[in-house]
């Protein structure tokens, strides 16, 4: 279950067998919930990740509990709609608490534990990262720690799986010893808060200050390589040097590995062998007509759908994750964050907002989500609108790269200037025009670590089962429609209608209107029907303007309506229809006054 907005009536909230797994952001949580329950949480080297909570089962001593994924949090007075989740699962009450603690950055995860000491809840202590303690030459007395928090504290390297099963034992044990009649309630919205143990934020932060010390030893080590590199690349020399080469080299592995892959492996094995095999089948068992077509005619389902999807989409898309999957698990995606937080800034934004954007390319679904860790409403929609307006998703952008690649090599980096210039453009104006304010850049910079090979694998496998869970119904719905209004004449008669804007303004051939159609289904659906079409290189260029600024797909409008309301979904998708039309057009009019 994912939910942003916890009313105090939701039904989570009322469940009893509760255990809650909290902490600050970026110290494993995910982790712990994926090896407790089975259920794979994504989980990255970044602030901000989980901004939903996640719902799982666990059973200890023969007895079924409901593990809770909690946002992270630094503090229980909420500055981000994620940390208001937070404090309202707190406020519910709980069976237990696990309070994951960052080894290697203690002090800070105290102010939280000492926090929650104020609910009367038993609480288990997991020390995690202790690998990148001891890297940093970081030594903790786990026993005094237990003692001066009146918990049990168990050392874990959660991604290693070390650690999981004395904390699995640890659980037990709490469970069975806690006795809820003895649970002082003292209010009707927060009953399990003790005001007895209310402290100041200035006393938690002296306290926790103060147990730090007392637990931890720092010796003098040599940084290795790894921490030397992350601390390098937070100066603009050579950090910003650094991230421009490393995002030289993801955009090539996407766009040259994508097509190698594309025409070595899935074009041969799309045209050569699936494709025919369904021709030959549905051919010998349908006599001609409209069927036979709708299923393997020139949109027909079992060829459009694997010539797209398989072909066409995949390969980009895999590599894409292959790269953004690696990059978010180091701990590169908040450095560039702080690098570009000064440019950021005279945009309207802050540089934390770098992260969803770049999530964007993956999919506008994840990105807006997870732009709920931002701290004001304008700074989300201002993501948002910029999202929308000029980043592609990975799927379209696959589609786009295939369909300018095969004119001349200029046109992609120019697809990409334009996209630029785009996203500077619309989030100029969305900051003058939305009204709030964007508070300064608070952000964790994680340690810089090499990915876990098992934790790295399994989250790209999840991320691929859920692009093809997510997007091959609504793919294959577009391809349905396709063929019915090719098979019907629907197309022809729709092409008659819409040939002024098609034809006369774009300048594109009055069968590209399907794309249009498509595109509000899937994004990548506006630009995959083009590809069918003998375009010249100017019309291929407009096509790719058009369908990268175009619509956002039903996904997106659905998830903008959810988190905006109605008027800011509906004043984004009718602002990307209109704007990539007209620019699109105008293109078009203004090459043709110089050829």
């Amino acid at each position: 279950m994912n939910c942003h907005n916890v009313p105090l009536d939701a039904p989570i909230l009322k469940k009893q067998n509760k255990i809650l797994l909290m902490g600050n952001p970026n110290v494993g949580k995910s982790v712990f919930f994926t090896e407790l329950t089975g259920i794979h949480a994504m989980s990255s080297n970044y602030t901000g990740t989980t901004v939903n909570f996640m719902e799982g089962r666990i059973t200890i001593e023969e007895k079924e509990y409901t593990l809770i994924d909690v946002p992270g949090t630094y503090s229980l007075s909420p500055s981000s709609e994620a940390e208001a989740v937070a404090t309202r699962f707190m406020e519910s009450g709980a069976k237990a608490i696990i309070c994951v603690l960052d080894a290697s950055n203690l002090e800070r995860n105290l102010r939280l534990a000492l926090e929650l000491q104020q609910f009367s809840i038993p609480i288990l202590y997991t020390l995690n990262l202790t690998d990148v303690a001891q890297r940093h030459g970081i030594s903790l007395n786990t026993a005094v720690l237990a003692k001066e928090l009146g918990g049990p504290v168990i050392s874990t390297i959660a991604v290693k799986k070390q650690g999981i099963k004395q904390l699995e034992k640890e659980l037990a044990l709490l469970l069975k010893d806690s006795d809820e009649t003895n649970i002082q309630k003292s209010c009707d919205t927060c009953p399990f808060h003790n005001p007895n143990k209310s402290d100041s934020a200035k006393d938690l932060w002296a306290r926790a200050k103060e147990i730090n010390q007392r637990v931890s030893k720092k010796e003098t080590s040599n940084p290795s390589f790894i921490d030397k590199l992350g601390d390098a690349m937070l100066k603009p020399f050579p950090g910003i040097p650094i991230a421009l080469l490393v995002m030289f080299v993801t955009i090539a592995l996407v766009i040259f590995g994508g097509r190698g892959l594309r025409a070595a492996a899935l074009l041969p094995l799309v045209n050569g062998l699936i494709v025919p095999f369904f021709r030959n089948v549905f051919t010998a068992i349908l006599p001609e007509g409209i069927f036979l077509n709708i299923l393997i005619g020139e949109f027909g389902i079992f060829v459009i759908s694997f010539e797209w999807i398989l072909a066409l989409i995949f390969p980009y898309v895999l590599l894409f994750y292959v790269a953004f999957t690696f990059l978010e698990d180091t701990g590169f995606l908040p450095r560039i964050s702080v690098l570009f937080d000064n440019v950021m800034r005279k945009l309207g934004i802050q540089g934390g907002s770098l992260i969803y954007m770049i999530m964007g390319y993956g999919c506008a679904v994840p990105a807006i989500i997870g732009s709920r860790a931002a701290t004001s409403r304008k700074e989300r929609i201002v993501i948002s609108a910029a999202i929308c307006f000029a980043i592609p998703c990975i799927s379209q952008t696959g589609a786009i790269i295939s369909l300018l690649s095969a004119y001349a090599w200029w046109m992609i980096p120019a697809m990409l200037l334009f996209s630029l210039l785009l996203f500077i453009l619309v989030t100029l104006v969305a900051g003058k025009v939305v009204k709030g304010n964007v508070e300064p850049l608070l952000l964790e910079v994680p340690n810089l670590l090499m990915p876990n090979p098992k934790a790295y694998g399994r989250k790209l496998l999840t991320r691929m089962k859920h692009f093809l869970r997510e997007a091959e119904i609504p793919m294959m719905l577009a391809i349905l429609i396709a063929a019915l209004l090719a098979e019907s004449g629907l197309l022809d008669a729709i092409a008659i209608y819409a040939q002024p804007i098609v034809s006369n303004w774009l300048g594109l051939p009055d069968q590209a209107v399907i794309a249009l159609i498509l595109g509000i289904v899937r994004r990548e659906m506006s630009v995959a029907p083009l590809l069918a079409l003998d375009l010249t290189a100017l019309q291929a260029f407009v096509g790719g303007v058009v369908s990268l600024m175009y619509i956002p797909c039903i996904s997106v409008f659905a998830i903008l309506t959810k988190e905006f309301k109605i008027r800011v979904a509906l004043l984004i998708s009718v602002g990307t229809i209109f704007l990539a039309i007209f620019v699109g057009g105008f293109i078009n009019q203004i090459a043709h006054l110089f050829l």
